[in-house]
């Protein structure tokens, strides 16, 4: 199949183009600077260099790869996600939002039948069972910036989801390590361990669901060939407490023990949204996607990928 991938340069977007390519499909992969184009040639693609926010430039784009399938892995993130900060989810949502509306617009005038977007499956409402399916409520009143983040991502969903004449399937990939990623070898989060500013929080009840790169790509292979329209968490096997992810992810990269605090000083130093997480979080299954969209992580767990050396980049 022809396959249009936006944001091919991204964390997702590099090992996406690869596997897409192993897999026979001829992929055109879109990048917003000539720098990045190279790269997915040299990967045997077709590249072409294009802001997602003009329209008529993205429409051209489109039409001239003429993809039976488009993918959406455009983000915009901060190389240091701050939850106190109130402007670091802005161009992320602007994406979400105003890029996804043209990228649709595209795929439709270029006559895709399918859509595959990006989402995050740490988003569902904090309340009841500590591992959600898809069909448990989103959580669009989140404090501090990701309040607007988790409208964005419900407007994204609407889009993709709603949008007649399209198969629209939306990805919820779990928290992102691997290269590229806050948890890769040089992320912002690892630097944190190293530096011991990643404690635990209270009881650390606050549920992350991982999944690999390499992993996340394989499952938007995986939507590219088969499955049905809707919403999927693409997350590893195991849904963990911080108190159990977060010692083991620093004795992995070679870190001190974690420190332990109380909510109270957390909430002072950190604020609102990042305690949230620390002890509210909920995390995700990825029954469906295994089941419809037949995809096996390779890392089944984070325990494993946190120990391999090779995964972190």
């Amino acid at each position: 199949m022809k396959v249009f991938v936006a944001g091919a340069s991204g964390a997702i977007g590099r090992p996406l183009v690869r596997r897409l390519l192993a897999a026979g499909h001829e992929v055109t992969g879109m990048t917003r600077r000539e720098e990045n184009a190279e790269a997915i040639r040299s990967a045997g693609a077709a590249a072409v260099v294009c802001d997602v926010f003009d329209a008529a430039a993205l429409e051209s784009a489109v039409r001239a790869a003429a993809p039976e399938v488009v993918v959406h892995e455009l983000t915009s993130l901060p190389p240091r996600l701050d939850p106190k900060a109130k402007d670091a989810l802005v161009p992320t949502n602007r994406l979400r939002r105003e890029g996804t509306r043209n990228l649709i617009a595209a795929a439709k005038a270029a006559g895709a039948r399918r859509l595959i977007a990006e989402s995050v499956a740490f988003f569902y409402v904090p309340e009841g069972d500590w591992v959600k399916d898809e069909d448990a409520p989103a959580f669009g009143e989140a404090p501090g910036p990701f309040g607007e983040a988790g409208k964005a991502l419900a407007d994204l969903e609407r889009q993709v989801t709603g949008t007649e004449g399209l198969e629209g399937i939306v990805l919820r990939y779990g928290w992102l390590y691997g290269p590229g990623t806050y948890y890769g070898r040089e992320g912002s989060a690892t630097e944190d361990f190293a530096k011991r500013r990643m404690p635990v929080v209270g009881k650390g009840d606050g549920t992350f669901s991982f999944v690999h790169v390499e992993d996340a790509a394989g499952a938007t292979v995986a939507a590219v060939e088969r499955g049905a329209p809707g919403i999927y968490n693409v997350v590893d096997d195991e849904p963990a407490p911080m108190r159990e992810w977060v010692p083991a992810f620093a004795e992995a990269v070679g870190a001190k023990k974690p420190r332990r605090v109380p909510v109270w000083l957390a909430r002072l130093v950190a604020g609102p949204a990042a305690v949230g997480m620390a002890t509210d979080l909920r995390g995700a299954s990825n029954a469906k996607a295994k089941r419809e969209l037949g995809w096996q992580p390779r890392y089944p767990s984070w325990r494993d990928g946190f120990a391999d050396p090779a995964a972190r980049g």
